[in-house]
């Protein structure tokens, strides 16, 4: 079955209720990184904004920025930090559109949506069945791999296991990757189980602990960096085999954020928090679909910098977000964090990057 987009639907702007409606108002910022006081705070959803009688879809969204109005009309979205003295910020704190603020949270519900107001198995837990998830999942990817832009959030879990590891590169070889957004440990863990056969020194096929096995990876790190960045490290040891690999002979970014705990970090890790946000909100600007895979912090951060839509030869059409987790409080954080529109998947990830592999051409 071919995967059809979910149509947008347009709010009626020609209505009395929206033409009766007041322009939008805008404050100065005085301080730099620090919006007016009243500023409307953005979310995930299309919001439409009423500048001189028109309404304005805001474009590139993302959660909890504010907007600010440019001299030439345009709006942008932006993170308080970044927001500089002169610039123009939308204040107002009602989203229906009467102070020029409309919130559009319905645009992609159907008519096949459920209107009761009892239902059982609402939310998703270890009982769910996620037989529908997975074959729409398979439709879904296989439409983006020619018309999207698919964005991997990967945590180390899914190279510890030989099989697991084995479907992510893959999926990256048959073109379903164009961006890994992951952590230190991801690519460190990877290299580990090239060179040594081990992640955290246990077999990643028996998962045997081997002796001495729990130097591998700082012995990985050590090595690596001798080099000034992974390409080099990979190309200088011969690695020919893995996840980094993989997304270096495929051109596919592979962005590592670091963090507190950070071993090393390797070469090519980005230690600054706020450079690593920014640059992975490149690409979660692009993205129209987005899975993360066994990484509750880094599917959180990611799924709140990405809105529920997207921009797309000037048609609007939704961005589909997934949650991938052996625990259901982790998928379910997700939708808690302000990620609504999350699909959350409750499994193993070996078995989910199989099953996604072994029904992707």
């Amino acid at each position: 079955m071919d995967f059809i987009l979910p149509e947008y639907n347009e709010p009626n702007f020609e209505s009395d209720a929206f033409r009766s409606t007041l322009n939008v108002h805008t404050e100065v910022v005085v301080k730099n990184g620090v919006a007016p006081e009243n500023f409307h705070a953005t979310t995930i959803f299309p919001e439409y904004f009423k500048m001189n009688d028109q309404w304005t879809l805001v474009d590139k969204s993302r959660m909890d920025c504010v907007v600010i109005v440019k001299d030439d009309g345009s709006l942008e979205v932006k993170a308080f930090r970044k927001l500089q003295v002169g610039e123009k910020v939308v204040v107002g704190r009602t989203e229906d559109g009467t102070q020029g603020i409309y919130v559009h949270t319905n645009g992609f519900k159907g008519k096949q949506q459920s209107e009761e107001t009892f239902v059982f198995r609402s939310g998703r837990s270890r009982e769910t069945s996620f037989s529908r998830d997975y074959d729409r999942l398979y439709e879904l990817l296989t439409y983006e791999k020619k018309h999207g832009f698919i964005v991997f959030v990967l945590g180390p879990a899914v190279t510890f296991d030989h099989d697991s590891k084995k479907a992510m590169i893959s999926l990256i070889e048959k073109g379903y990757v164009q961006a890994v957004l992951a952590g230190n440990a991801l690519a460190t863990h990877d290299l580990e189980s090239v060179l040594f056969k081990t992640a955290l020194g246990q077999d990643v096929y028996t998962q045997v602990p081997i002796s001495k096995g729990h130097y591998h990876h700082i012995d990985i790190i050590n090595r690596a960096r001798q080099y000034e960045s992974l390409a080099e490290f990979v190309a200088q040891e011969q690695i020919r085999a893995g996840i980094v690999y993989a997304c270096l002979e495929n051109n596919v970014p592979l962005i590592l954020a670091g963090s507190i705990r950070d071993d090393g970090p390797l070469p090519g890790v980005i230690p600054n928090a706020y450079d690593a946000q920014d640059i992975m909100r490149e690409y979660t600007k692009k993205a129209t679909t987005v899975l993360g895979l066994a990484t509750q912090l880094h599917t959180i951060a990611v799924g709140n910098m990405t809105p529920s839509y997207q921009v797309v030869n000037n048609k609007i059409r939704p961005v589909f977000i997934y949650g991938v987790d052996v625990s259901e409080f982790v998928v379910n954080k997700l939708r808690d964090r302000g990620t609504l529109e999350v699909t959350s998947i409750v499994t193993n990830i070996q078995d989910f990057l199989v099953n996604l592999d072994r029904n992707l051409l």
